[in-house]
């Protein structure tokens, strides 16, 4: 059960420029959705980042190599399998796959670029997917980004969406995005799998930098158990539809509103994997302030997110702040002064100067401790610099989910 508002946006505003589609394929389940389609306008800009695993899918490895050649034309994701540890034979169905739909859509074949995601290790069914695309061509319309949300979920309990409208100085801007993950969660410049789109009209290599930026933000700061998957891609696109005006840098009146607006919408569906981790209960941000660099603070941020003894004490609601420090201790900071340390969940401060806070009662961690949504704020008393990192819980379900992952 996904933790906290999950709900779907009221308004999913259709990106000009951008059609989706979902079917299914039968790739591994059959009458599912498993098959979607994106489809980008020939004016627009795109940028990409993927996985750093070096383990890296078939499919990732392709999509490099096109996106490095081609402006992409069309994005085709599958779920069910992610054709990783395939070898060359999984280089070659996504090929293949790429291949069919650019000669059905009559595009060039490096303007296509693949995503799969599911069980690691098996042969993709390449045939079912390239047998799927005259349908899922046929439904392409930009009004199914619910369908396509629906389309690319594994595990995931729940479709990931975000969209948001802004005005700026007279002129509208849309974004919408989607993203799915659940499990393999500690993406490394990307999300499991992540598009966002809006019809604003930015410089390629602009786009390529924001894109780069706002990961720093958002995919790149959560976890769910610590490993980084191996298919792991995000795509943001440009349309230019919505003026002819282009942003192409910062100093452009418009460009920090709309930066602002894709970070806004990349941290909400970053925030869903985490939500929709594997058996969660609990939605957890752990604030880390007063370090000397933002990457100590990203490190301690992640050392508390990553510990199995912190998240199954959330679990257990048990307020073991012990566990906390400890994890606080192994990040990592040189010359650390732990006699400067606080540690607060929520507004309840339970470690100051590296030691139990004088009025702290095991009632009041205890009480929050309960809540489904709860902020461990540690401030390092060195410096200014700050980070976030969202995280969730380790429960049983977690177990049993993996445990039962390729029944």
């Amino acid at each position: 059960m996904a933790v906290g508002n999950v709900a779907v946006p009221e308004t999913i505003y259709p990106i000009e420029g951008i059609k989706l589609s979902a079917t299914a394929a039968g790739v591994r389940y059959k009458d599912r959705d498993d098959l979607v389609i994106i489809e980008i306008a020939a004016e627009a800009a795109t940028a990409v980042v993927t996985t750093k695993n070096t383990f890296c899918a078939a499919p990732v490895r392709v999509l490099r190599e096109h996106f490095a050649a081609a402006s992409p034309r069309y994005l085709v994701t599958n779920t069910g399998n992610a054709n990783a540890g395939t070898g060359a034979d999984g280089k070659r169905r996504a090929t293949d796959i790429c291949a069919a739909l650019a000669a059905k859509a009559g595009v060039a074949s490096d303007t296509v670029l693949p995503f799969s995601t599911g069980v690691i290790g098996e042969p993709l069914n390449s045939e079912a997917i390239i047998a799927g695309l005259d349908n899922a061509l046929a439904n392409l319309a930009p009004d199914n980004w619910l369908a396509a949300a629906n389309g690319i979920r594994t595990t995931d309990t729940i479709p990931k969406l975000a969209s948001k409208k802004i005005d700026v100085d007279g002129s509208s801007y849309h974004i919408t995005g989607m993203s799915k993950g659940s499990g393999m969660i500690r993406p490394n410049m990307a999300t499991m799998l992540g598009y966002v789109a809006t019809d604003a009209n930015i410089a390629a290599d602009l786009l390529q930098e924001m894109l780069s930026a706002i990961n720093e933000q958002s995919f790149n700061r959560i976890t769910v158990d610590g490993d980084t998957s191996t298919n792991d891609c995000c795509v943001l696109i440009a349309t230019g539809a919505a003026s002819s005006d282009i942003i192409d840098s910062p100093e452009h009146p418009h460009y920090q509103a709309v930066f602002d607006a894709l970070a806004e919408v990349f941290i909400r569906l970053a925030q869903l994997i985490v939500r929709d981790g594997e058996g969660a209960t609990k939605f957890m941000t752990v604030k880390v302030t007063g370090g000397k660099t933002t990457q100590e603070c990203c490190d301690v941020a992640y050392a508390v997110a990553h510990s199995p003894l912190v998240k199954t004490a959330f679990f257990a609601s048990d307020a073991n702040w012990g566990r906390i420090l400890a994890a606080v201790g192994y990040a990592g900071v040189e010359n650390l002064d732990t006699e400067q340390v606080d540690v607060y969940l929520d507004e309840v401060r339970i470690c100051q100067n590296g030691g139990v806070a004088p009025n702290y009662t095991e009632e009041a961690g205890k009480t929050v401790m309960s809540r489904p949504e709860i902020t461990i704020h540690i401030d390092l008393a060195r410096g200014d610099a700050h980070d976030t990192v969202y995280t969730c819980d380790l429960s049983y379900d977690y177990v049993k989910i993996n445990a039962d992952y390729r029944s």
